[in-house]
């Protein structure tokens, strides 16, 4: 067989073929040479791995120096010293203090026939809260009524037997009876007000009662307290016995609240009756409201591992609701005097660390790794770091971090 030559189109693509894989091959070549020249982590792709160091981080240099108009941004003052109060916080809720949260119950039986104050209502000490018509009031008037009316008969009796004996009519024994039966209309008068007493008229009340000789049924309920109306059930026309849940109204004294709270068990040996607690919650943020602890749980809630505090806070404007979530401190020793910057001047690193920059010429910054405590009124407690007197940034610590890194950087 001959062999024939390729077409010339044939022959044109496989040279046009071998021209890209040479072009692609020499691309190549050229580019891991330039790569192999490089830094990581380009340059690392094509070397011997080497021993991780840990994570990649930026190291911020412990000096700074800055110029006079960056200095001049900055409030710098003294390490001193702070008083701090020695307390634990807690979480809890605000509630009516039970003490002084009053159910207000007809003491009879009957049908309310009207009502005078409602939920939110502040009321005072003997106000009206409903008016009831009660058969057992109706019955003590009527009886009144009555023992008003025997005595009446009973005094004109005497009198006239008095005067007939005067006369020479009549006889003695006749003047002791009726003096007898006087008497005891007069015991019997004197329990029927009672009785009407009982009920909660005034003795102006039953004056009236007796001289008007009417008998009104309608049994006025007056609030035992000062303080809110937090719950009512009355309404026109329901029918209400002594001491049937739920009652009518509830009244609650609101100058003094309580606050339950749920204390770690680790704190629990800390707490007292009596130990002085500040209440703030989310309402009022800026307000603290003083009390004092009144019950300590005897026993470790089992699923929280934590320990029910009762305390007692003043209120005396009313402004704490039932219900409000609450934060609160006990006052657990008195208070300690310690170094201490403002809260600005810390710094607080990537690794959690905190840190302060120190200066003595208001030109170059030192920084220095620093243990503190407590905070408090826009102060921070320091534990170890820095002493008494050394000069720290107080505020605008964190642009001079800033610009330690930017320093930092820009001099790699």
């Amino acid at each position: 067989m001959v062999d024939r030559p390729d077409p010339p189109a044939r022959r044109r693509a496989r040279i046009v073929r071998w021209i890209i894989v040479a072009g692609v091959l020499l691309v190549a070549g050229t580019a891991v040479y330039w790569l192999s020249l490089l830094e990581p982590p380009f340059g690392g792709l094509f070397r011997a791995p080497e021993v991780s160091r840990g994570a990649a981080v930026i190291e911020t240099t412990t000096s700074v120096e800055l110029g006079p108009d960056q200095a001049a941004t900055l409030q710098i003052g003294p390490v001193r010293e702070a008083r701090f109060e020695q307390v634990r916080p807690a979480v809890g809720n605000i509630d009516f203090n039970q003490n002084m949260l009053v159910q207000v119950f007809t003491p009879y039986q009957g049908r309310i026939i009207s009502t005078f104050a409602n939920v939110g209502d502040r009321v005072e000490k003997g106000q009206v809260l409903f008016t009831i018509d009660s058969p057992d009031l109706l019955a003590a008037e009527s009886n009144l009524i009555a023992a008003a009316g025997v005595l009446i008969l009973q005094n004109a009796n005497l009198k006239r037997l008095i005067e007939t004996l005067r006369g020479g009519g009549g006889a003695q024994k006749d003047v002791d009876q009726t003096r007898s039966d006087q008497q005891t209309a007069e015991g019997n008068l004197r329990a029927a007000r009672d009785a009407v007493r009982i009920f909660g008229k005034t003795e102006q009340e039953i004056d009236a009662i007796v001289r008007e000789r009417k008998a009104d049924s309608a049994l006025i309920v007056r609030s035992p307290i000062t303080g809110l109306v937090t719950q009512r059930t009355a309404a026109p026309g329901l029918f209400v016995q002594p001491g049937n849940a739920p009652a009518p109204f509830t009244v609650a004294d609101t100058s003094t609240m309580w606050m339950l709270a749920n204390v770690v068990e680790s704190d629990s040996p800390l707490l007292r009756v009596g130990q002085d607690v500040k209440v703030s919650v989310g309402a009022y943020p800026n307000r603290a409201f003083p009390g004092s602890v009144t019950v300590v749980g005897a026993q470790v809630d089992p699923n929280t591992r934590r320990v029910m505090t009762r305390s007692e806070i003043k209120d005396p404007d009313g402004l704490l609701r039932a219900g409000m979530f609450a934060n609160f401190v006990i006052v657990t020793g008195n208070p300690i005097e310690a170094p201490a910057v403002p809260d600005n001047a810390v710094v607080r690193e990537g690794d959690g660390s905190m840190s302060v920059w120190l200066t003595t010429d208001r030109k170059r910054f030192e920084k220095r790794s620093v243990k503190t405590g407590v905070q408090q009124g826009g102060m921070t407690q320091i534990l170890e770091g820095v002493g008494l007197g050394e000069l720290v940034v107080t505020d605008g610590a964190l642009f001079v971090s800033n610009k330690a890194v930017i320093s930092e950087v820009a001099r790699r």
